[in-house]
């Protein structure tokens, strides 16, 4: 039997600078899973990430009534570390994990951008690793989170060609997140699409077992045009949300006013910058944004944070490089026009 070693995985909060540990979330059942499980008993393993047994175990862990809600709801919020100030709808509203995690936010107050057209903004509360797929930049990182062509379809030969050699950044939310993306960049929508797949886990524990869920995964591709009028002149992007363990969808809901008349993306609909475009259902998983070659500055901080050798990162240990993420707001900017 494989031994499973309870490490810690750290990162850096962008607002404090400090380093904090992480609360993962039913860890030690993901590393039986990728541990002992995937490499004794295939076929448990392939039932465990279908899509029927993800749904039921979304189903048992956020979709039965919270008995003690109404009793501390303020106590239940503070627990998970949600600042309820934040929450849009009246707290006793949310008497399910599911609508916890399916909250929405007043982030037009709690969430403020900066609104520079030549800048790009964090898709989601979430963790974030940036990277590039050219082998001279500083931030190479070859098929480590996932496989390219995998990721962005196999058959998608002139999205594959258009971000062969760009960079990218991955967003890992946690369950205790806010489960909304919202569009990174201001543009045109040139095509949507979603590849079937997998619901691994999205727990580094997991990532980093070459498991590749990232592009394994079911998930949702949107390739956005920046270079028109009112866009964000950063040329294509591709936006891609993926589901993971307990997430039984992904689904779109763009608005242009807060969270008003929420709407399918399609083709041709021109998205603005900051505004609400998906939603988890529910639990933790991954958005990815990739950049054409040579079009985005990553802020300066992340780049840093990437290589602190202080900091005990899975992602440092399970692929031999120092990759550190950093806690960072929807909204907040992450790069500029170069």
């Amino acid at each position: 039997m494989t031994h499973i070693t309870p490490d810690i995985h750290q990162y850096i909060d962008r607002r404090t600078h400090a380093v904090k540990t992480e609360t993962l979330f039913f860890d030690r059942t993901v590393q039986t899973i990728y541990s002992t499980l995937r490499e004794n008993s295939a076929f448990a393993f392939n039932l465990l990430v279908s899509a029927r047994f993800s749904s039921l175990l979304g189903f048992l862990n956020y979709d039965f009534p919270i008995k003690k809600h109404t009793q501390n709801p303020e106590h239940l919020f503070h627990s998970l570390g949600i600042n309820t100030h934040e929450l849009y709808d009246a707290i006793h509203a949310y008497d399910s994990y599911r609508k916890i995690f399916e909250r929405r936010i007043k982030y037009w107050e709690f969430r403020p951008m900066n609104p520079a057209l030549e800048q790009v903004v964090s898709p989601a509360d979430s963790r974030v690793l940036i990277g590039s797929f050219q082998t001279h930049h500083a931030l190479f990182v070859k098929n480590k989170f996932f496989n390219y062509d995998e990721l962005v379809g196999e058959d998608k030969t002139q999205w594959l060609k258009t971000f062969e050699h760009g960079d990218f950044a991955v967003f890992r939310l946690t369950p205790d997140k806010y489960h909304y993306n919202h569009c990174p960049v201001s543009g045109r929508v040139l095509e949507i699409y979603e590849i079937d797949g997998k619901f691994h886990s999205c727990n580094p524990g997991a990532v980093v077992k070459s498991v590749t869920p990232y592009s394994k995964n079911r998930r949702v591709v949107t390739i956005i045009d920046t270079d028109v009028e009112g866009g964000t002149r950063m040329g294509k992007i591709a936006m891609i949300e993926i589901v993971a363990l307990m997430i039984g969808k992904i689904v779109q809901r763009y608005s242009e006013n807060r969270y008003d008349a929420p709407a399918q993306i399609h083709p041709g609909q021109f998205i603005q910058k900051g505004q609400p475009k998906s939603l988890f259902r529910p639990g933790s998983s991954t958005t990815v944004l990739i950049f054409e070659k040579n079009r985005i500055n990553f802020s300066q901080d992340l780049v840093d944070n990437l290589a602190k050798p202080h900091v005990k990162s899975r992602f440092t240990t399970g692929f031999g490089k120092p990759m550190v993420e950093t806690d960072i707001q929807v909204r907040q900017t992450i790069g500029t026009k170069k």
